[in-house]
């Protein structure tokens, strides 16, 4: 009776937190070899690099899959900094890591770039299940390691979400950039009745400040910009049951983003934003309204 009340507190806590992986492994895991690192077009300019999922970078798929990364460019002006979309779809923080895709982006990086990092929609689920297909990494920031076993046999240790963003940080930071941590943009079926990755917030927040980096809660901002919008605009957002966006739902998240990016210390950004760009407000959260 013990034992099953234990389980049952735990499944609460996991789908409290929305550590709970959706239903949606069937999602393709993209072949990092067939996705080159992208070039920098001028390295006399400073770059900005984006870090993340598929939620960031989809390329269309054949199902009209795009993420916010693929459509932010415009908000920029490529005359004054290089925009450098690095997501790759599939990934959590521990294989963009592990996979060795993150050393890669990081030998791009120079003295005044800025890198923006947005993951947390693959890093849910049990470390060691099948169905997650070896993304999950542990919940928290600590420095606690899960074996994890691999379907060719091999182990691996698996660190904690924070962990894998910590070191993101702390090796951008060594080559001179600024970084900004993100928490992910909202599932279709979690922006209007609640709040969505609430912990991935909290670990993004505590590893920016433990690490002197950047944050804001794009969560929130892409949620609050989606209830001004209204359910049946948000509805043509998506383009597919509710992770992935269509082409006008990413150009409104790259806004939501750029908005995002105007609350950090003073606009740091503000002298590369384009017309498009400068047009854009800066996000103001919703006042909590009293019982």
């Amino acid at each position: 009776m013990k034992l099953r009340l234990n389980i049952s507190l735990l499944v609460l806590f996991f789908a409290i937190t929305g550590f709970f992986c959706f239903a949606e492994d069937e999602r393709p895991v993209v072949d990092a070899s067939k996705v080159p690192v992208e070039k920098i077009a001028n390295r006399a300019l400073p770059a900005f690099h984006i870090v993340g999922d598929s939620t960031v970078r989809s390329g269309g798929a054949g199902a009209g899959l795009w993420g916010w990364g693929e459509r932010i460019t415009p908000f920029f002006n490529t005359n004054k900094i290089n925009v450098v979309n690095h997501a790759i779809g599939g990934r959590s923080a521990r294989t963009y890591y592990t996979e060795g895709r993150w050393s890669k982006v990081a030998a791009t990086i120079k003295p005044g770039d800025f890198v923006i990092i947005q993951f947390g929609h693959n890093d849910g689920g049990r470390i060691g299940d099948p169905a997650v297909k070896n993304r999950a990494d542990g919940p928290g920031i600590g420095d606690e390691i899960v074996e994890d076993t691999k379907p060719d046999g091999s182990k691996e240790q698996v660190h904690t979400f924070g962990w894998y963003m910590a070191q993101f940080v702390t090796e951008a930071q060594a080559r001179g950039a600024t970084v900004i941590l993100c928490s992910p943009i909202p599932h279709k079926q979690r922006w209007e009745t609640g709040r969505d990755f609430a912990s991935f917030a909290q670990w993004d927040q505590e590893v920016a400040r433990a690490q002197g980096a950047l944050y804001f809660d794009l969560t929130m901002v892409i949620t609050d910009a989606y209830k001004k919008a209204g359910r049946d605009k948000v509805s043509t957002f998506f383009a597919d049951k509710g992770t992935h966006t269509s082409d006008a739902g990413a150009q409104f998240n790259a806004a939501c983003v750029i908005a995002g990016l105007k609350t950090l210390n003073g606009n740091l950004l503000g002298a590369y934003f384009s017309p498009k760009g400068l047009a854009i407000a800066p996000y103001v959260p919703t006042p909590t309204k009293n019982p």
